[in-house]
């Protein structure tokens, strides 16, 4: 059987969720489409719209067969850990490929970038370590690093997000030697910092979440971007929560904690790096709100996702000693949901399986765990109690949705 991975956060799923499946699946020949999702929270530091659960509902609906969850300490990463983790999930459940949306759409330009880093290894990562003296961050640091190459403008464009991340994927296969081939599709139409819905059918994730939470907008704006199961879902699930989740609701609890944490404490936050945490301790009193908060905290030196991925961290207390565990490798494999076909294929493969495959948290004891049990209590903060025990018990006792 040909299983294709594809590595997403349906923040919501969305049209261009769906033609990249359908693309998927027409280029790799898929039989099985595999998704190794973010859960609660996700790669920007900030908290998924809606559940998981939901997220996974969507996905089922629309054309993949089998939702895998990808950890909190892989998914709240930089590009390099996070594709790492994704490879080693899709690696460890018998993933034959996986297909990725690049600027690029063109997987032979990130064989030949491989090649072209691992020429230059010295020379690239000494030009880092150099730009990261002066100040700048870590993503500028490897653009100017790249640029500084001889022919650099000969191989792929690495300034580019999409291009970037499959960069990492592609890269995560050679090292970790995994029976993997890697595709790529062209992305279109919305890009992925577009802030407006457009009059066409297909929107940037990051349009559809300011209508839906910024600006408060009626559901009905969103509905032509969005496959009707998707608007289903979050029409249901406004319904049943009342809000959709985002930073600001979960500001007061960052700053509670904030306060009430030493300084001892705050610095063995993970990512709490040059005194981070005491210019975030500084200014915490006089934000007002979560943005506000950014603004302050903000320099040249530190990215805004990198600056909310602190932020993060610090309302789950995610500390340096938990999440240096982190490997190349997942310790389990979590089943979010599965479709009959998926199922069928999880009962086949599961007993050639080396890693744990486990359908709720309370069947395996592992550091990660436990950082995901404390994720999800602090992504419940911001609703009534209710809903934050129902949020809660979901964790610990959903099983894996079935399609």
């Amino acid at each position: 059987m040909n299983v294709t991975g594809v590595v997403v956060e349906y923040n919501p799923f969305h049209n261009g969720h769906k033609l990249h499946i359908n693309e998927t699946k027409q280029i790799t020949d898929a039989d099985l489409i595999v998704a190794i999702m973010s859960g609660n929270f996700l790669q920007r530091g900030e908290p998924a719209l809606i559940s998981k659960w939901a997220r996974t509902k969507m996905a089922l609906n629309q054309g993949v067969d089998i939702v895998l969850e990808l950890p909190y300490v892989y998914a709240t990463q930089h590009a390099e850990l996070f594709a790492n983790g994704a490879i080693s999930i899709l690696n460890g459940f018998g993933a034959n490929s996986v297909c990725f949306g690049s600027e690029s759409g063109d997987i032979k330009d990130f064989h030949r970038l491989i090649k072209f880093i691992n020429e230059n290894e010295t020379t690239y990562r000494e030009s880092i370590r150099d730009a990261l003296k002066k100040g700048v961050s870590y993503p500028k640091a490897l653009s100017f690093a790249f640029k500084k190459l001889k022919n650099h403008n000969q191989v792929l464009d690495l300034s580019l997000p999409n291009n970037i991340l499959g960069y990492q994927y592609v890269k995560a296969i050679y090292e970790q030697k995994a029976n993997i081939k890697p595709f790529t599709i062209k992305r279109k139409e919305a890009q992925y910092h577009d802030k407006e819905i457009p009059k066409q059918s297909i929107a940037s994730a990051t349009s559809i979440r300011k209508k839906l939470v910024k600006e408060q907008d009626h559901l009905n704006s969103i509905n032509h971007v969005v496959p009707s199961t998707t608007y289903d879902e979050l029409v249901q699930y406004r319904k049943m929560y009342h809000n959709f989740q985002d930073w600001e609701r979960l500001f007061p609890y960052l700053k509670y904690k904030v306060l009430t944490s030493s300084p001892i404490a705050l610095a063995n936050i993970y990512e709490a790096e040059e005194g981070l945490e005491n210019r975030l301790s500084q200014t915490i009193n006089e934000a007002t709100s979560f943005q506000s908060l950014m603004e302050k905290i903000k320099t040249k030196r530190y990215t805004w996702t990198r600056l909310q991925r602190f932020c993060l961290h610090t309302l789950t207390n995610s500390t340096k000693e938990e999440m240096s565990a982190i490997n190349d490798t997942t310790p389990y494999i979590r089943v979010l949901g599965m479709n009959q076909k998926g199922r069928k294929y999880i009962n086949n493969q599961k007993k050639y399986l080396e890693l744990p495959l486990i359908s709720t948290i309370s069947k395996i004891n592992h550091p990660f765990i436990n950082i995901e049990k404390r994720a999800t209590s602090c992504y419940s903060l911001g609703y009534s109690p209710i809903i934050q025990a129902k949020l809660i018990k979901e964790e610990y006792a959903h099983p894996p949705v079935i399609i």
